[in-house]
């Protein structure tokens, strides 16, 4: 039996697919579906996104997204959480908000789902910083910890004990949450 060699599809008739639910990324030439998130994962990132739109949005300084479509660098990712600067979200000719966003987020947050591969959720963190992105969160509801990535040194890891508020990139100072406030949201 003579076996047909299985097509890679590019990045280009990747984009035309339909999509798909949950999420499917497109990474190296490879397609992977997200899982679909739970309870834990769903609250975290609601709150999160509340929160962050709470204190950057009003004032026009960046705006959080969840599960937004970024395509960038050959990859088409779809982080739990993606936040642009102001300046950074894609608009149409009228201003209003355009579909496609084609660049690496200013800040992206990924929870870890009970089965997902901490590697490939870490393999898309390490993707955005190295288009840009200052900053990237990977929550681990299950320990209840935060590593936390940085653009221009070693990453940190934050504990459910610690009291500390954790790092968040400049343009979002004036948004505070310690591991401690973010997995309180689980009790909530």
């Amino acid at each position: 039996m003579v076996q047909s060699p299985v097509k890679s599809l590019s990045l280009r008739e990747f984009l035309v697919l339909p999509e798909t639910k949950p999420a499917t990324e497109y990474l190296d030439g490879q397609l992977q579906q997200k899982p679909m998130p739970q309870g834990e994962h769903s609250t975290i990132q609601g709150e999160l996104i509340m929160g962050i739109n709470a204190v950057t949005k009003r004032a026009k300084i960046a705006r959080a997204y969840p599960e937004l479509r970024c395509t960038f660098g050959g990859s088409s990712i779809v982080p739990d959480v993606a936040v642009f600067r102001w300046e950074n979200i894609p608009r149409n000719a009228d201003g209003s908000v355009a579909n496609a966003f084609n660049l690496a987020p200013d800040w992206v947050i990924e929870i870890l789902s009970p089965d997902q591969s901490q590697t490939k959720v870490t393999a898309n963190i390490l993707r955005c910083l190295g288009h840009g992105c200052p900053l990237g969160w990977l929550i681990d509801p299950k320990d209840r910890s935060v590593l936390v990535f940085f653009g221009d040194r070693p990453p940190a890891i934050f504990s459910e004990s610690s009291q500390e508020y954790l790092p968040v990139p400049d343009f979002a100072a004036s948004f505070e949450l310690s591991v401690q406030a973010l997995f309180s949201w689980l009790w909530e």
